[in-house]
């Protein structure tokens, strides 16, 4: 067993890789969540808030800041526009994430659990010692979304598209979670998870 465990957690938008995440760091993994890693690169003054600027334009960017809406309705409905934000952002995501590997080590962490919504579409199913994944039906994934983030399906729908399937994530993971039923169900499933893998 690796002096110190890192995990790979995803699973697709409203499938329960929220809760899953949590449930980690309740029971003492170090969460590096790339989602927060990703707004941090692009704040204001940031080398990928320049780079996006040069690619998407002026109309991306409000008081210095990035306009994640008007972002959002560039990239989700055009695939080519989507990699484009995606070259851009994701090196300096991959940094970052890297940058607190290195710091958890150096802390002596036992079990890091990095939370990446695109790790199948990234590639890096083969950067951890365990991939784990959530899975949920997609039509209560779009839900969810219209349920409890004010999406209309059509909007859940196309974020959803943009995503690896359920099957792609399954064949890059060594460990599936449901996450078709209550947080409390998902997180009773993390607890297994973590009483038989994680060293004690």
């Amino acid at each position: 067993m690796p002096s110190m465990l890192r995990i790979g957690l995803t699973g697709g938008i409203a499938a329960g890789k929220s809760t899953a995440s949590a449930r980690f760091a309740e029971r003492g993994a170090r969460v590096i969540d790339h989602d927060v890693l990703a707004r941090r690169v692009v704040e204001p003054g940031s080398a990928a808030l320049v780079d996006i600027v040069a690619a998407f334009g002026d109309m991306v960017v409000v008081n210095g800041q990035l306009d994640r809406a008007a972002l959002a309705q560039i990239v989700f409905r055009d695939d080519h526009e989507r990699e484009r934000l995606n070259r851009i952002v994701h090196p300096y995501v991959m940094a970052a994430a890297l940058a607190a590997d290195r710091q958890a080590r150096l802390e002596g962490v036992d079990v890091v659990v990095h939370d990446i919504p695109l790790l199948v579409e990234t590639g890096q199913g083969g950067d951890f010692d365990l991939v784990v994944t959530v899975a949920a039906p997609v039509e209560l994934r779009i839900q969810r979304l219209v349920s409890s983030r004010g999406m209309t399906g059509a909007e859940a729908e196309a974020r959803i598209a943009a995503q690896a399937t359920d099957e792609q994530r399954a064949a890059a993971a060594d460990v599936v979670l449901d996450g078709s039923g209550s947080p409390e169900e998902l997180a009773a499933q993390v607890d297994r998870f973590w009483d038989e893998l994680v060293p004690h």
